[in-house]
């Protein structure tokens, strides 16, 4: 389970009704098969080594001897391979009978978890055979010759994986008002494997997905569902074989169904607990379930699960326009309300005809439209200077002039000359006091004639920004109201492009030419008329930065682990030199820098990332950061 990735597995083997044996050949061949693909945990279906549809079959002593006889040779077989097995069964004790799933590890019997919830519909009469077992307290029993625990609130603990912790409920315990893993995750575990024998019908797959999805997120846990499929009775029911495992929330793959074969994938044990951590909604409850122990070597996992190079942005295209409206309207009616408050009814915007600039333009167009506000109360503040180049400059007034705003020109060399002056700097020496000066005369300029127009002062600048602290402090840094201090840098990009997919074509034209546009500040000056300093070739590509700043604040990964999954995901796109650059980068600045976040003025939070001091992320100014600074370097 290294850096928090555990194999897990949920496996449908095609089976014989009450050929027991049989069973529990399918059953050894596909246990050899996982561990040979590295799962440390495999879950079989409810009943798999007799048949759910075995009818009053399961009355007869007969039957219950061949399932008892299976599970010995099951548990025989466990014992070659480093991997926790979960296998259900009809077990009788005393004089009832339960519907069990066995749980053993290299040839121990860790426990038997009893079903809880019967099934008395649609073909299925689980009450005409079975005991439920709610409310049993855990007790020793005697099965294939081990004394083991039986009962209900079993939690089984890797002693060698702090993180790995799972509980078990069966089929349609997932069903019950109050499941089973509540109690279970309450108490501490992490994973939740549900052996299950739920027939399909018209429309169960998507139920049975939506439940499995909306339990794992309401629990923050991994959650594994392994259902009977061929060689069950089709007398009267069919069943598909759907298996899915989730993660908070989240789908991470799913078996084809009306099959058989092993369904893999890798659980971020880490990731879920961290955000344990972040949310706090779990309350521990350790007293309320009986732990058992085990072992289980520590080893790497190969990854199969995917991860996105934007993190931020969507796969499906038409969820992601949905979420571009969405947030261009949060932007929007934050900056609407706020304009309320402050009883404004004018905006000033440094508008340099660069995406951010741009993008913010584009919301308190919106926000106007919100409030009936003529665009004309928009001023729009073209500040040409040394850097600035005619693109940049023509875009920034033909997009002032598109919406309507009312467009100023402030040329502010001769003010950046005279400052140069007063303090003594050579225009030659191209260093960063030569940069922020122009930054810094930018901000005074709009914050003085915000105070001319009664109006306030709308920020530009955006989260991947903030990150890596790219912004002259007190400069544009600076402003009444940050639009886009909530999105990345990647994100503006799509945002920008939902507006010039929804403009006439005329205004889609300019902010196309926008989009191409290299990005850059500005600040120093053109190399043949066109732009000299770009951003990415300074500080590294926003693709990357952004991946880093997801993983890291989202998520609470570390550079070690940051990086593997960097190299997964931009495979064929860097190289492992560039993402270990980029992300010492990355590391450096976002620690050196966190004192311009600790100064943000107020702005709409649009996602689950943000770095506002005042909620998203407390850090101090002065945080050492050692620790994550020499694990990206010794990567």
């Amino acid at each position: 389970m290294k850096d928090g990735f555990l194999k897990v597995a949920a496996a449908t083997p095609r089976i014989r009704v009450a050929d027991c044996a049989y069973n529990a050949s399918r059953v050894e061949a596909m246990a050899a098969e996982a561990a040979e693909n590295g799962a440390a945990l495999l879950v079989f279906p409810e009943l798999c080594l007799t048949a759910s549809t075995c009818g009053d079959l399961f009355l007869q002593d007969t039957l219950l001897r061949g399932a008892e006889q299976a599970l010995a040779r099951v548990l025989d077989a466990s014992a070659r391979h480093a991997m926790v097995m979960v296998v259900g069964m009809p077990l009788r004790l005393g004089g009832a009978l339960y519907n069990v799933v066995a749980v053993m590890c290299r040839g121990k019997l860790l426990g038997i978890v009893p079903k809880q919830t019967a099934m008395n519909c649609g073909g299925r009469n689980d009450s005409r055979y079975f005991t439920s077992g709610k409310g049993i307290a855990p007790t020793t029993v005697t099965v294939c010759g081990q004394q083991t625990l039986f009962g209900d609130g079993l939690l089984f603990r890797c002693a060698d994986m702090p993180d790995f912790v799972f509980g078990c409920e069966i089929c349609e315990d997932l069903w019950a008002p109050v499941p089973p893993s509540a109690r279970l995750c309450a108490a501490g575990a992490t994973v939740v494997v549900n052996p299950s024998a739920t027939c399909e019908l018209v429309g169960r797959a998507a139920y049975r997905r939506q439940l499995v999805e909306a339990q794992s997120a309401r629990l923050l846990c991994g959650y594994l569902c392994a259902e009977a499929g061929m060689g069950e009775s089709t007398q009267d029911l069919v069943f598909s074989g759907h298996n899915l495992i989730a993660e908070n929330g989240v789908l991470l793959t799913e078996s084809s169904r009306f099959g058989s074969g092993i369904l893999y994938s890798e659980l971020d044990l880490s990731r879920l607990t961290h955000e344990r951590r972040r949310m706090n909604t779990l309350a521990a409850a350790p007293d309320t379930c009986t732990e058992v122990p085990f072992d289980l070597p520590v080893r790497d996992t190969v990854l199969t699960r995917s991860f996105a190079q934007s993190p931020f942005i969507p796969d499906n295209q038409h969820e992601l326009e949905t979420r571009c409206e969405e947030i261009l309207h949060m932007q929007a009616a934050g900056l609407a309300t706020r304009m309320q408050h402050a009883r404004c009814k004018t905006a000033v915007i440094g508008l340099s005809g660069g995406l951010d600039s741009t993008l913010a333009l584009v919301v308190t167009v919106h926000a106007f439209d919100l409030l009936g506000i003529d665009h004309s109360g928009i001023h729009a503040v073209t500040m040409p200077c040394f850097g600035t180049t005619t693109r940049t400059k023509s875009n920034a007034m033909r997009l002032a002039e598109a919406y309507g705003a009312s467009l100023h020109t402030v040329d502010i060399k001769a003010s950046v000359n005279q400052h140069f002056a007063d303090i003594g700097h050579s225009w030659d020496n191209h260093n960063v006091t030569f940069e922020n000066a122009q930054a810094r005369t930018r901000t005074l300029v709009l914050m003085d004639l915000a105070n001319e127009f009664g109006g306030m002062v709308i920020g530009t600048g955006d989260l991947s920004e903030l990150a890596l602290g790219w912004a002259t402090y007190n400069g544009d840094h600076m402003s009444m109201y940050g639009v886009n201090g909530s999105i990345p840098k990647t994100l503006v990009r799509y945002l920008t492009a939902y507006e010039a997919a929804h403009s006439p074509e005329e205004l889609k034209a300019i902010l196309l030419d926008v989009l191409n546009t290299p990005v850059s500040p500005e600040l120093l000056p053109p190399k043949d008329g066109e732009i000299s300093q770009k951003t990415e070739e300074l500080v590294g590509p926003y693709e990357l930065h952004d991946f880093y700043l997801y993983y890291m604040v989202r998520f609470g990964y570390s550079p070690r682990k940051i990086f593997r999954i960097a190299r997964l995901a931009f495979e064929g796109v860097y190289d492992d030199e560039t993402i270990k650059k980029w992300l010492v980068t990355f590391v450096r600045r976002f620690f050196v820098q966190q004192f311009k976040r600790s100064c943000l003025p107020d702005g709409p939070k649009v996602g689950s990332v943000g770095l506002s001091p005042r909620g998203d992320w407390l850090m101090p100014s002065d945080a050492v950061s050692e620790l994550w600074l020499s694990e990206a370097e010794g990567l």
